[in-house]
């Protein structure tokens, strides 16, 4: 069982960037490494209060995620291994677990997001215009249910500490161009519905999730980053869900409930959160790893 890491220093490696949750480092020309931490983030601010295994979890998700749908996409993974890192044994062993050697590419400046059922922010869109992020849907859907069939509703990409602000696709094509925006999309789609359709086997509704993409030297569109884990989707078990209600949730939403109880701006700094708060947390993240991955 290692420690809890909240923040990650390495004697021989550059570090490149600290994001919400990762730590990114350079290798070589070709290769990085990402760390993902035990850090949290909720409404964009990094709270300083660690959630124990979390990094680890989230790393066996993602993995497992990034091989049960590599048919669909390229990955980031490069051929490199820790071994191969000029890492004091200390380092080696807290990275163990925790971390991807990946290929440099050029990520696009865009999320990819995609929704199955009405909630969040996608629900308050929709109470407000009938729509969401533009798209229209049939009148008189309620809290949670699914939608007619999953939409695409891409954000920008936030710097630390800033929100993603939803998009419509037109802008989105504005952005990156019309023809690699149309390949995001289909591609986006098709990872959501062959992995919720994996999920809901295994007892748990992928409400909504978000992907991030990069092109390589050729131009060639590569999945990246983390996906379907419990940071970057909304996750609910099949058995307590119920439309017409905000299911409980296996992912940070338990967090969010929590603060949304305080006073406080949902600007950094973010506060503390109480022990049990944290313990709870864990315990949702290794559940829905659990359940997914369980042979």
């Amino acid at each position: 069982m290692s420690s809890v890491v909240f923040e990650t220093h390495l004697n021989h490696l550059e570090l490149l960037a600290r994001g919400k949750v990762r730590d990114i480092y350079a290798i070589d020309a070709d290769n990085i490494l990402i760390v993902t931490t035990d850090r949290l983030s909720a409404f964009d601010v990094v709270l300083p209060t660690p959630i124990p295994q979390k990094g680890i979890i989230l790393t066996q998700v993602a993995n497992f995620w990034f091989d049960y749908l590599k048919e669909v996409i390229p990955n980031h993974f490069s051929t490199l291994t820790l071994d191969d890192l000029p890492l004091t044994s200390t380092e080696r062993q807290l990275l163990d677990g925790r971390s991807m050697l990946v290929k440099r590419l050029k990520p696009l400046p865009v999320e990819a997001i995609v929704r199955g059922y009405l909630i969040g922010s996608g629900w308050k869109d929709y109470q407000a215009t009938g729509q969401v992020c533009g798209i229209k849907l049939p009148q008189g859907l309620q809290l949670a249910e699914q939608l007619p069939e999953p939409i695409f509703t891409p954000s920008t990409k936030a710097e630390v500490g800033d929100h993603d602000i939803n998009i419509s696709f037109a802008q989105m094509q504005q952005h990156i161009g019309s023809e690699l925006a149309e390949q995001v999309r289909a591609v986006s789609l098709q990872l959501y519905q062959q992995a919720a359709s994996y999920a809901l086997k295994r007892g748990i509704i992928i409400a909504d999730t978000k992907f991030e993409f990069g092109l390589d030297q050729q131009g060639k569109l590569v999945l990246i980053d983390e996906i379907l884990t419990p940071d970057s989707s909304r996750f609910w078990p099949v058995d307590q869900y119920q439309v017409g209600m905000s299911p409980p949730s296996f992912d940070k939403q338990y967090v969010r409930d929590y603060l949304e109880t305080l006073t406080w701006g949902k600007t950094a700094p973010g506060p503390e959160l109480p022990a049990d708060i944290a313990q709870k947390t864990a315990e949702k993240y290794q559940e829905v790893a659990t359940r997914l991955i369980r042979s």
